[in-house]
């Protein structure tokens, strides 16, 4: 396994509570749109097991063009140990990268595609919908739905309206809301739906769109195979 150890270049505030790291890359590192990786910070290696407390699962919010790679998190005023340590970091400081790689690339089936996600669930499709933009072949139109009820939506430079895309972003702050724009969604019988979030927003997202005929090599998830398909079947009971 090959670790990555490279410098954070710039913090960004994107709001009260969430922040994007820009780290340094490495020459050889590479990653496609969807990718997650391994995010650890210093002292995680130091004994023979590695400290589980200082290493996350995180999407990268940046694509390999912009030249920096982005995490984006929600870091709360009351966090885990791993937060706390992430909120005192500088730039300057070294973070390690590994294990890279996407379980939600972008499908190009003509087929229309529908970017579900929950709060900064989002910056996991920020490069998605910017390989979108750059190439566009085999997408049909591209449709993004977002719920964050502190209403400081992010990414709105990138997720807004654009008729010579096919591009159209919604941002709702209600759960009422947002489900219901998902069974309207669910009407596209042949849609790609892609649904980021937690396990429990998953899970109700799959259990609606399986009420509204959607099928399961329909719904894309960024998991593994056996947990994508526990949550699947899971919903396939309900």
């Amino acid at each position: 396994m090959q670790i990555y150890w490279t410098k954070i270049n710039k913090i960004i505030q994107e709001s009260l509570e969430v922040r994007t790291y820009m780290m340094e890359r490495p020459e050889d590192f590479v990653w496609e749109e969807g990718s997650h990786t391994h995010f650890a910070l210093e002292g995680f290696n130091a004994d023979e097991k590695p400290n589980r407390d200082l290493i996350r699962h995180m999407s990268i919010s940046t694509m390999p063009d912009e030249n920096l790679i982005g995490i984006t998190t929600r870091i709360k005023a009351e966090c885990s140990i791993f937060k706390t340590a992430l909120r005192d970091l500088e730039v300057g400081n070294e973070v390690a990268i590994f294990k890279t790689r996407s379980n939600v690339p972008l499908k190009r089936e003509d087929k229309n595609v529908y970017l579900l996600s929950s709060g900064v669930g989002i910056a996991t499709y920020r490069p998605i919908v910017l390989s979108y933009f750059e190439n566009a072949e085999g997408v049909n139109q591209m449709h993004s739905l977002n719920i964050d009820s502190s209403k400081a939506f992010l990414f709105t430079d990138v997720f807004k309206n654009l008729a010579d895309k096919n591009f159209t972003a919604q941002f709702v702050d209600t759960r009422n809301d947002y489900y219901a724009q998902v069974k309207e969604l669910a009407s596209d019988e042949n849609g790609l739906f892609y649904v980021i979030g937690s396990d429990e927003f998953l899970a109700h997202n799959i259990k609606v769109l399986f009420e509204e005929g959607v099928q399961p090599e329909q719904i894309m998830l960024d998991k593994y195979e056996e947990s994508r398909a526990e949550l699947l079947s899971s919903g396939l009971s309900v």
